[in-house]
């Protein structure tokens, strides 16, 4: 850790940092866990100089305000650091999933009066819009169409990951959107944004625990549906959330466009080697 902003965190914590240890899995940003001179631990990520982690901590604090499941406390955040809550953790297991599927039932119960978020954020290093029109307010199949799909659709024609075959498929798509989510009409839920299976940990007592979201407010199969996009989670997480809030009938058939905004991300996060299952995702809709 370079001195400046050594001096900085220990001007906010009122300690004198001893020990630094590099956590890895992050690709982002740089993840250490500090060690002051009373023994107290925390979470520093760095390295990335722009307003990402005070996204970050604004979603972390607007996930805290449900009271459903732990949420690391920020501690501070600038545009060059974000500073956490120390969060040991151990292995997730089957009572882990089962209860977070009963938590995150409950965080999906916390409402908004509109679809999105007062800022706008990031999903991945990509941005993520949730600054709603007027008609995406309270219009979901609009709002996920304009702010997630055709977004990415976009930054995916500005990096040249898509070809006349594609956009074809995508036209067709669009004019197929409203259609397909017309059921699915919930009030806003608070959703996490980026529910896969690595942004969920469980503390010492093996409750769960959420990190790294790209809050929004929206319909909550869509966090439902990336909890399934690498290998999905436990049986028991599933049951327990059905048992708590079940979903609207339909939901199976939707998990698909839900999927397509993440994989559309990772398009134009690491390249053409997502191309062929975006596709295939946006096929299982045009015949």
């Amino acid at each position: 850790m370079e001195n400046k902003l050594r001096v900085q965190i220990e001007s906010i914590i009122k300690e004198l940092i001893v020990s630094e240890q590099t956590v890895g899995g992050g690709c982002i940003a740089n993840s250490r866990i500090i060690t002051t001179e009373k023994g107290k631990k925390y979470f520093l990520k760095s390295g990335f100089s722009n307003n990402m982690f005070i996204k970050e901590a604004n979603g972390l604090n607007e996930l805290a305000k449900a009271k459903a499941t732990k949420i690391p406390k920020v501690i501070h955040t600038t545009e060059e650091f974000l500073l956490l809550e120390h969060v040991p953790t151990s292995h997730k297991t089957d009572d882990c999933f089962r209860l977070f599927g009963h938590q995150l039932a409950q965080l999906h119960k916390y409402r908004s009066q509109f679809y999105g978020f007062h800022e706008d954020n990031f999903i991945g290093t990509n941005i993520q819009p949730n600054i709603p029109n007027k008609k995406e307010k309270n219009d979901w199949p609009t709002f996920y169409f304009n702010k997630r799909l055709l977004f990415q659709f976009k930054l995916a024609e500005t990096n040249n990951y898509t070809d006349p075959a594609f956009r074809k498929l995508f036209i067709k798509l669009e004019n197929k959107t409203n259609e397909i989510l017309s059921s699915a009409k919930e009030p806003p839920s608070l959703l996490h944004g980026d529910l896969w299976n690595g942004n969920l940990m469980a503390d010492m007592d093996g409750q769960p625990v959420l990190i790294d979201p790209a809050v929004y407010y929206g319909n909550r199969e869509a966090d439902l549906a990336m909890t399934r996009l690498f290998g999905g989670f436990s049986p028991e997480f599933y049951s327990s959330y059905q048992q708590t809030y079940p979903l609207l009938a339909g939901w199976e058939y939707r998990l698909n466009i839900y999927l397509l905004y993440h994989v559309l991300n990772h398009l134009n996060l690491f390249g053409k080697s997502y191309y062929l299952q975006a596709l295939s995702l946006i096929k299982s809709y045009i015949k």
